[in-house]
């Protein structure tokens, strides 16, 4: 027990070392810019500030949509999807496979779930002890389940999910444009430290290097960069990307798929002037999506579970709240 406890600590530990490699890239590259560059390279002042001024705003959007990638929870599965103690109960004492599935599948009327297994029966984490909403999968690293589960991004240090997808995408478009504009004002210096005809230094280390890593890293996050702007415009996660999701009438790989502009709608949300910012705006609540056959409330099952799904979690609310007020009476009266 205390050795499983202690090889968890080490891996929660090194876990970190991809964040502290991108860390330590983007602190030697913000001091080779802004001293190496700026302060000792160039001579004009009016093109140092504006140099810096612009540097700075993208050096700062790109801090704050990593750190809102890194801490920014995915979300997990609210306990409506978790078993109550009495279906825990039969759950567990039923001893038939059959039985068993039939058990969750009379839970799962009570919820929107749409989406099955490979085997047609409904999804259940054995180890979470949830009935897994759509598009949500068990993420072995962070070992709980994840809302729209995208992957886990070591890079982050987090699994990527329904509450910070945007926060992800953010970060890779700024982190491009901290690339191509730090390759971009360093060019015409990089040549002429190559060609001599600036003074060898310091600062010709600093800034050949500092063009050939925004070069390589602007590279690398094109393609990742690009190849989620594909997932978002198909509304696909990188795990439904490689395994098409299961319904009831089989395996279909666009079955989120609800047209561009609302695929863009439910991860950036409806007011575009907030999509660059980094601040959660996506819609829903990451339980439920709407599915691509879905065109009214009357023929999508989707919307008849949600609002039973809602009236449920209102009732029960009121249930409680008349239970409080009637316990206050009582006291009330007691005293």
């Amino acid at each position: 027990m205390a050795l499983s406890r202690g090889l968890r600590c080490c891996q929660r530990v090194f876990s970190w070392i991809p964040v502290l490699i991108i860390t330590s890239v983007v602190l030697w590259s913000y001091y080779a810019y802004v001293f190496e560059l700026c302060l000792f390279t160039l001579t004009n002042t009016l093109e140092k500030v504006v140099y810096l001024l612009v540097f700075h705003v993208c050096f700062g959007m790109f801090s704050w949509t990593y750190w809102k990638s890194i801490f920014t929870s995915p979300s997990s599965p609210c306990k409506k999807f978790q078993l109550s103690y009495s279906d825990k109960q039969r759950y567990e004492l039923e001893e038939r496979p059959d039985a068993q599935k039939q058990i969750l599948v009379e839970i799962a009327k009570k919820l929107p779930i749409h989406t099955r297994a490979q085997s047609g029966a409904i999804r259940f984490c054995d180890r979470c002890q949830v009935l897994k909403p759509d598009r949500c999968h068990h993420c072995s690293v962070c070992e709980t389940c994840v809302l729209k589960m995208d992957h886990h991004c070591p890079w982050v240090n987090n699994c990527v999910g329904f509450a910070n997808y945007k926060f992800f995408l953010l970060f890779l478009s700024y982190s491009m444009l901290y690339c191509v504009y730090i390759a971009a004002t360093v060019f015409q210096y990089f040549l002429k430290f190559w060609v001599g005809d600036l003074p060898n230094g310091s600062a010709k280390f600093h800034v050949l290097f500092l063009m050939f890593v925004a070069l390589m890293f602007f590279v690398s996050l094109m393609f990742l960069f690009s190849y989620h702007c594909w997932l978002v415009a198909k509304n696909r996660s990188t795990l439904e990307a490689f395994s098409a999701p299961v319904f009831v009438g089989g395996p279909d790989k666009n079955g989120f798929n609800v047209g561009l502009r609302k695929n863009l709608e439910q991860v950036f949300g409806v007011d575009r002037r907030l999509w660059v910012i980094p601040i959660f705006t996506s819609q829903g609540n990451g339980h439920c999506f709407p599915l691509k056959n879905q065109t009214s409330e009357s023929r999508s099952p989707l919307l008849a579970n949600e609002n039973t799904w809602e009236e449920s979690d209102n009732s029960s609310e009121e249930g409680s709240l008349v239970e409080d007020q009637d316990l206050s009476v009582t006291i009330e009266m007691e005293e």
